[in-house]
C-alpha cells in the first residue's frame, strides 16, 4: 500500500501503536482531532512493535494527512549495521559514562537530564554515541559488564545483556526518524514512551514545540503490561526470592519508562491530561505543574441523541460491555458477574462487543469460562458493531476494566441516555457521580464498584435494572452531564487554541 509523502507538515502527529492499525480508544480520538481540524496539514509517524503484530488500518487516513510513516521498533531490518570488532568512539563513551554518574544524584536531578540530552544529541546519524559502536564497540561491551558487576541484582549476565539490548536499541532509530522527518511546525504526541522519546528529541534538536496529551498514564498502564508479562526472567531461585519484590528485569524496564516519561515532560509544553487526578500523576512523575492542565474527551452529541427516543421507558435486562477483549478491559469479571445477574433475572443478556484479534488466548480462555460457567444462552460475543444499533436495545453500559483514562464509551452511552455501572478506574467516578458541586448537582448516572469483584458488579447492575425510577434518574443525569461537559465541541474549542499557541511558537513564526 502507498502511503501519502510530504516535503512539510502543520503538525506531526507521534503515534505508538494506535492509529491507524487500532481501533477505538486512543486511535478513535486521533481520528476526531485530524478530522476536526481541515486547515491543518498532518504528518503521522506509526510506532508499531514488529509488522507482523498489525493487519489493515482499521481507520482510513483523513484527507489532511498528507505524509504518513511507519517504523517498527523490534524489526530493524536493514538499519542495524553489520557486527564488526570496533573499539568505539572515546567521546562517546565520556558522554555515557557521565551520564551514568549523574544517576547517582537520583533520577530528577538537573545533571542527569542535562548529561541525558548531551548523549541523545550525539545519538542522530553521525554523533558520537552511535548504534553500531553500542552493539559491537569493546567501550560498550566493558561499560555493559561494569554496570552488571556493580547494580544488577540478578544473577544471569546473558539476560541483562539482552534486555539492556533489546530497551536501548530503538532509540537510535527514532534518532534516525527524528532526523528524517519532514520539516513541521509542531510535533503532537498522545503518549510517553518511545513516542515520547521522539518527541522530546525533536522538541530538543529542532526546537519544534511539543503537545502531550497523555490519555492514559504511560508509565502506569506499562507497568501493569509488566507486571503480567511471562517473557521477563526472574533468574532468582526460591530461597533468594521476596514475593514482594519485582524481579530486576521487571523494575529495569519500569524505570527505563519512567525515564523516558521525565525526560518528554521536560520538553513538552503543554502537558495534557484528560481529567484532575492523571494531571496529578504527571506532577508527581516530574511534568512541571505550570505546564500541566485538562482537556477532557467529548463526543458528537449531534450522533447520539437522536437514538434517545428510540429507547423503551423501561430498561432492558440487557448489560454490554463495549471494547477489546483483553485482560486490561477484565472481561472475564464481567462473565462471572453475569452468572449472578442471570440467577436472579433469567431473562438478563450479557453482550460484549468489540474486536477479539488482538489478544486471541485471552479471547478463548473468555469463551471457555462462558460455557464453565453455563452461560451460553446469557452471554454473547458480537464482535464490533456500531454504537448507534446497540444503544436503543441495552439498558446498562458496563465497564469492568482494571485500567482506564476517560472511555468514550461511557459518554456515548450517557449522549443515547444509557446508565453506567463501572469500575472504579480512570476518571470513571467522575463520570458517574460528578466531578465538583456543581456536576455532583446533577445526580448519578449510574454506579462506581471496585475493580475484580463481580459480585458487586451484579449486585449494582441488578438494583439499577431493578428500579425503573432510579434508571431513569440516571438517564436524565448522564444526558445532562455529557451535554455540559463532554461534547466535542467543547475539546475541539480547547484544543484548537492549543494548536494555535504552539503554531505561533514555532521557529520562524510571526
Amino acid at each position: 500500500m502507498s502511503h501519502p509523502k510530504a516535503q512539510s507538515a502543520d503538525i506531526a502527529l507521534l503515534l505508538e501503536g494506535t492509529f491507524p492499525y487500532v481501533s477505538g480508544g486512543v486511535s478513535s480520538w486521533i481520528n476526531q482531532i485530524v478530522r476536526a481540524y481541515p486547515e491543518y496539514r498532518y504528518a503521522i509517524v506509526f510506532l508499531g512493535s514488529r509488522r507482523e503484530d498489525y493487519g489493515a488500518f482499521k481507520y482510513p487516513l483523513p484527507d489532511n494527512v498528507v505524509h504518513f510513516e511507519e517504523h517498527y521498533l523490534h524489526d530493524p531490518g536493514q538499519w542495524r549495521p553489520q557486527p564488526a570488532a570496533r573499539r568505539g568512539d572515546a567521546q562517546g563513551q565520556a558522554l555515557v559514562q557521565n551520564l551514568l554518574d549523574a544517576f547517582r544524584h537520583g533520577p530528577a536531578s538537573p545533571e542527569v537530564m542535562a548529561a541525558f540530552e548531551a548523549v541523545t544529541r550525539q545519538m542522530l546519524p553521525g554523533g558520537s554515541v552511535q548504534l553500531g559502536d553500542f552493539l559491537y564497540s569493546k567501550r560498550a561491551w566493558d561499560l555493559i559488564c561494569e554496570v552488571y558487576r556493580e547494580h544488577c541484582a540478578d544473577p544471569s549476565f546473558v539476560d541483562f545483556f539482552w534486555t539492556v539490548r533489546i530497551m536501548l536499541q530503538p532509540l537510535w532509530l527514532l534518532a534516525r526518524v527524528a532526523q528524517q522527518l519532514p520539516a513541521v511546525r509542531a510535533v503532537h504526541c498522545a503518549s510517553t514512551g518511545y513516542a515520547g522519546f521522539l518527541g522530546a528529541l525533536l522538541a530538543q534538536t529542532r526546537g519544534t514545540p511539543l503537545i502531550l496529551s497523555e490519555h492514559g498514564i504511560y508509565t502506569k498502564e506499562r507497568k501493569i503490561d509488566l507486571f503480567k508479562s511471562e517473557w521477563i526472567r526472574d533468574n532468582r531461585n526460591v530461597f533468594q526470592r521476596d514475593p514482594t519484590e519485582l524481579s530486576y528485569f521487571r523494575q529495569m524496564w519500569i524505570h527505563f519508562f519512567e525515564w523516558l516519561g521525565r525526560y518528554c515532560y521536560q520538553h513538552a509544553d503543554p502537558i495534557i491530561a484528560l481529567y484532575e487526578a492523571n494531571r496529578q500523576r504527571q506532577i508527581s512523575d516530574g511534568a512541571p505543574p505550570e505546564r500541566t492542565s485538562s482537556i477532557p474527551n467529548g463526543i458528537r452529541l449531534e450522533r447520539f441523541a437522536p437514538l434517545r427516543a428510540q429507547r423503551p421507558s423501561e430498561p432492558p435486562p440487557v448489560l454490554c460491555l463495549i471494547g477489546r477483549v483483553v485482560p486490561i478491559k477484565d472481561i472475564k469479571t464481567f462473565i462471572r458477574a453475569m452468572r449472578r445477574v442471570a440467577n436472579q433475572r433469567p431473562d438478563a443478556q450479557g453482550w460484549i462487543a468489540g474486536p477479539a484479534e488482538e489478544d486471541p488466548a485471552y479471547a478463548e480462555e473468555s469463551r471457555n469460562l462462558v460455557r464453565s460457567l453455563g452461560l451460553q444462552e446469557h452471554v454473547r460475543f458480537l464482535g464490533m458493531q456500531r454504537v448507534e444499533e446497540l444503544m436503543p436495545r441495552i439498558g446498562l453500559v458496563v465497564l469492568s476494566s482494571i485500567s482506564e483514562a476517560l472511555p468514550l464509551v461511557l459518554l456515548e452511552g450517557y449522549a443515547a441516555g444509557v446508565p453506567a455501572v463501572s469500575t472504579d478506574v480512570g476518571s470513571c467516578r467522575q463520570l458517574i457521580e460528578g466531578l465538583d458541586e456543581e456536576d455532583r448537582a446533577l445526580g448519578p448516572s449510574g454506579v462506581v464498584v471496585p475493580i475484580t469483584e463481580p459480585q458487586q458488579l451484579a449486585d449494582a447492575a441488578l438494583q439499577l435494572l431493578g428500579d425503573t425510577a432510579r434508571w431513569q434518574a440516571a438517564s436524565r443525569a448522564a444526558i445532562a452531564r455529557v451535554e455540559r461537559y463532554y461534547s466535542d465541541r467543547l475539546m475541539f474549542d480547547r484544543y484548537r487554541q492549543v494548536y494555535e499557541r504552539a503554531l505561533a511558537g514555532a521557529p520562524g513564526a510571526a
